[in-house]
């Protein structure tokens, strides 16, 4: 996919402010969201440091390589490192020394057990970190986390900073897209500044100089409010997603047609076409887990009814993984036992190596407990999938994954699974019945070549 190039750092950092030097920027805690934010901010001509309590990690960006499959990042992060902008450390007080702007972008998964996020990392880097604090700076927190955990924070900082009351706290909250990432930090469709002072402002307004430059919309407001724009914003895309996969459900107990139902729906403009897709639902590190971190902590606050749906938007999600294997038994005659089946994709989308609640090995793994041989292909995401599913075999590319198949199943919508050639495939198949996950294939071109198509909510 084509990522837009980042803009010349000879005239962007410190551009918002000629009169005084761009600041120094940390990010605290390399993964997916912290490695793309410092190699994108390098990229832009900020001097930046990035922190992880992980030496391999450290090793591994400081030599040049991404941990992770995101198009566009590792020839950003060779150019970064090339031009002595960006590097890597595991010392947070080499970090403290460094930065006046530090971004905290360690992850907050769903704790064991429950449905509330897990925050021991941001609680453990924002002390690590404020440790060492001694001149006045300012700690942003980019994590997605439970309402009131900034205000938590801002009272740890000043407990526990040299520098005390001189350190202040903001949200500046991430709306990254996997397989976009970069594109999305460097052109995003909008910021979101949590602060609490003019100063706090400003200084976010000058570690985004560039972007903000570029006409992109600031929308400045208080820390409650920066905390809930990104559970909001995902909670209404995955309620989206689960209200066309629910009509999908209804279509499939009437005979209806839910891509057609979806496509009568985008054209009203209160509507729209976007996440309106059915299909096998969401996955991933975000929407699953922040639905419930959302709706947990407004049962603590005493309001959990307000967003009680979003138990039912889950639900729905989770009930077209079940439909799925469903479909593929039904194709199969109803017993999956020795029944081979090739199951395309195993990413909770494409162009990501993202295995975190991924539709895709979740179906594949209730095929394998049912008895099926299961066959898994992806290309990108298959040294994820077999550490963490070593019960299933693995294959190179679609072809070799469908060799003697009774069913294909499509689970995610790689563009090299849409083009696949069903006379082609059809050639090496034992049986050809195939499920679309994804209603990412044209039904009339694989039925014209024989084979029996099935997909959610369709006839």
């Amino acid at each position: 996919m084509a990522v837009i190039a980042a803009p010349d750092p000879a005239v962007t950092a410190g551009a918002a402010d000629s009169d005084e030097p761009a600041p120094r920027l940390t990010v605290i805690g390399t993964g997916y969201l912290g490695a793309t934010h410092a190699i994108c901010m390098a990229a832009l001509g900020f001097h930046v440091l990035g922190v992880d309590a992980n030496a391999g990690k450290v090793a591994r960006l400081n030599s040049g390589e991404v941990p992770f499959f995101e198009p566009g990042l590792p020839e950003l992060l060779a150019k970064a490192l090339d031009s002595g902008r960006l590097r890597f450390t595991t010392s947070f007080a080499d970090a403290a020394e460094f930065g006046d702007v530090h971004f905290i972008c360690v992850g907050t998964p769903q704790q064991p057990g429950s449905d509330a996020a897990d925050l021991r990392y941001v609680d453990s880097a924002v002390t690590e970190l404020a440790a060492h604090l001694r001149r006045r700076a300012l700690v942003v927190g980019k994590s997605t986390v439970p309402v009131g955990t900034a205000a938590r924070l801002t009272e740890l900082v000043r407990r526990v900073a040299p520098a005390g009351r001189d350190v202040e706290v903001a949200w500046n909250p991430e709306f990254l897209r996997e397989g976009y990432a970069v594109d999305d930090t460097l052109r995003p469709d909008r910021l979101v500044f949590g602060v609490s002072s003019d100063w706090a402002e400003k200084q976010l307004r000058a570690a985004f100089g560039p972007v903000v430059d570029q006409g992109t919309p600031v929308v400045v407001t208080d820390l409650t409010t920066a905390e809930l724009v990104k559970m909001a914003a995902n909670s209404f895309l995955a309620t989206k997603i689960s209200y066309i996969n629910a009509m999908a459900e209804i279509c499939e107990a009437t005979g209806g047609d839910v891509t057609r139902l979806a496509e009568a729906l985008s054209y009203d403009d209160r509507i729209g076409g976007r996440f309106l897709k059915p299909g096998l639902g969401f996955g991933g590190g975000c929407l699953p887990k922040d639905i419930r971190a959302f709706a947990h902590r407004a049962e603590e606050l005493g309001v959990g009814q307000a967003v009680s749906f979003l138990r039912e938007v889950d639900a729905i999600n989770k009930r077209r993984r079940e439909r799925t294997v469903e479909l593929v038994a039904e194709l199969a005659g109803g017993d999956l036992t020795g029944v081979r089946v090739a199951a395309l994709g195993a990413a909770f989308k494409p162009d990501s190596d993202d295995i975190r609640d991924a539709p895709a090995l979740d179906v594949a793994a209730a095929l394998h407990r049912l008895g099926a041989q299961v066959t898994v292909t992806d290309p990108a995401a298959t040294d994820n999938a077999r550490r963490s599913h070593p019960e299933l075999a693995y294959a190179t590319d679609a072809m070799s994954a469908a060799e003697a198949a009774d069913v294909v199943v499509l689970l995610t919508e790689w563009n090299e699974f849409r083009l696949v050639d069903p006379e082609a495939m059809g050639a090496v198949v034992a049986r050809k019945r195939i499920v679309d996950g994804r209603h990412a294939l044209d039904p009339g071109q694989w039925r014209a070549a024989g084979w029996e198509y099935r997909a959610l909510g369709r006839p």
